[in-house]
């Protein structure tokens, strides 16, 4: 059996698992190939491929193109990026692994945390032998705006709750009873934007949220406020985030997902001074790549012996 695992940057998939049970031939590509052309050349042959969440897209053209595949493995419950129906008609197992919030939830509050004490900036400072030139601004006492109040929301509120903030939220389906018993106030979508110091965006991407913040909302925001996502770039606006950060709008945007990924490297985002990035890396830690990369050898072992486990679709 050959196995494919892609977009392992780290280059740490095997050592997060034992793939040695499987006697397969595994290849292991730590670089994203972004052509489909590319992508089929190398995965010729290939039976099984382990994909990172989101990362190569596995379109219905690409899938038809990759004869003998024959199980599609992604780390996480889901996959926007494989065209899952597509793999069902050709016959292509699709399966998942584990996965938990906590990751995501902790990078979410280092961003908060990076952009109010201005962390980027004095550590460039400091790294040009230079001492402290800004001031930072606290949380106690202000205004924590979560747009989705889910699993990764609800688990920021308590958060921003230790802190000493108020914690208001909104989403299409929220009603107050559900957001009181996180200890946070339902609002409207025009008084969370208006209201929040801190806007963390906690949705899940679909034609329902795609493009949802854009430039009424950002526009009605305080100047002060900062504006963060570790959900999905496309939830919001990318050219109506770009022209309220040029404008000052906001003081800041704390960003992990973007539109396009990796970012290009010519991208506006990485020369504005008024914006914080990571390069997606909100479930990126070795406890949770330990899930994963287990969980992936479990579903190539269960699909051998015929019984596929975490089946999605």
């Amino acid at each position: 059996m050959k196995i494919a695992v892609l977009d392992d940057y780290q280059n740490v998939a095997l050592d997060c698992a034992d793939w040695s049970d499987l006697n397969a031939q595994v290849e292991v590509f730590n670089s994203y190939l972004p052509d489909a052309d590319e992508l089929v050349r190398r995965l010729a042959g290939v039976e099984v491929v382990v994909a990172m969440r989101e990362r190569t897209q596995f379109t219905a053209d690409v899938l038809h193109r990759l004869p003998d595949l024959k199980l599609l493995v992604t780390t996480g419950p889901r996959n926007a990026a494989i065209d899952v129906a597509a793999a069902t008609r050709l016959g292509i197992v699709v399966s998942g692994t584990g996965y938990y919030p906590e990751p995501t939830v902790e990078l979410t509050w280092a961003l908060i945390l990076a952009a109010v004490r201005n962390l980027p900036a004095e550590e460039r400072s400091m790294r040009d032998k230079g001492w402290q030139h800004t001031v930072g601004t606290e949380l106690r006492g202000k205004t924590l705006g979560l747009l989705g109040l889910g699993n990764l929301g609800s688990r920021v509120a308590r958060i921003g709750q230790a802190f000493g903030m108020d914690t208001i939220a909104w989403s299409q389906n929220l009603t107050p009873p559900r957001a009181a018993e996180h200890g946070v106030r339902a609002v409207t979508k025009e008084e969370l934007f208006a209201n929040a110091d801190v806007l963390s965006v906690h949705l899940v991407l679909g034609p329902r949220t795609q493009g949802l913040v854009g430039s009424t909302e950002l526009f009605a925001m305080k100047p002060s406020a900062i504006l963060v996502n570790t959900s999905r770039g496309p939830i919001i606006d990318q050219d109506a985030l770009l022209d309220a950060l040029r404008r000052k709008a906001i003081r800041c945007a704390a960003l992990d997902v973007y539109d396009t990924e990796p970012l290009p490297a010519d991208h506006p985002f990485r020369t504005l001074t008024n914006t914080v990035l990571t390069p997606h890396i909100g479930y990126v830690t070795r406890e949770l790549y330990e899930v994963f990369y287990r969980d992936a050898v479990e579903d190539i072992t269960a699909f051998r012996a015929g019984q596929p486990i975490r089946v999605i679709g």
